[in-house]
């Protein structure tokens, strides 16, 4: 059960409605997400802001998507990881790779499957990781501010998967055909 309203631009707090506006602009709909973010504008902002600074790292599209994916499919995020899963088809990301993600498979790429098993590292042991295991990262061909940027990562991904584990938010219309669950991924 949801605990947590969808707001439409017409219900939300007039603080975020510019926001909602701008999403609308940005992506020809408003996300649901965003909406259940409006309730609060500084939480609504502070997820753009995350979102649009972590877009802009060096990770490319498969990298990011690494990222982003590993972290929801971990915090088992029913809205994320369809709603990623989107973003990366739009992006270009190789099927492959996508599917591996969703499914919690192994990747083909090494130094894509040392991406995840960092960030995953970093999320399960709460930023406490080995120094063998940062060793393997920069071995990959990783750098520091590649560490920095997965906790930026997962700062914007715990803030989304949090909000929707709470808010039970719906699958957005253009991203229910990438429905998942934990238990069976279609």
């Amino acid at each position: 059960m949801s605990t947590l309203k969808v707001h439409s631009i017409e219900s939300a707090p007039d603080e975020s409605k510019a926001s909602l506006r701008e999403s609308v602009e940005s992506f020809g709909m408003l996300p649901n997400l965003h909406g259940v973010l409006a309730e609060s504008p500084q939480a609504l902002e502070a997820y753009k802001v995350l979102h649009g600074l972590f877009s802009n790292t060096s990770f490319n599209a498969e990298e990011l998507t690494v990222v982003w994916q590993t972290i929801n499919v971990e915090h088992e995020c029913h809205y994320c990881v369809p709603a990623h899963t989107g973003i990366a088809h739009s992006m270009k990301v190789d099927q492959k790779l996508i599917e591996a993600l969703r499914n919690d498979e192994p990747l083909d790429n090494e130094k894509l499957q040392v991406l995840k098993d960092t960030t995953l590292s970093i999320l399960r042991n709460r930023g406490k990781i080995s120094d063998e295991e940062l060793e393997r990262f920069y071995a990959a061909g990783y750098g520091e501010r590649h560490v920095l940027d997965i906790i930026l990562g997962l700062a914007q991904k715990t803030m989304s998967n949090y909000t929707n584990h709470i808010a039970n938010t719906p699958v957005d219309e253009p991203f229910q055909k990438f429905a998942w669950s934990k238990e069976v991924s279609v």
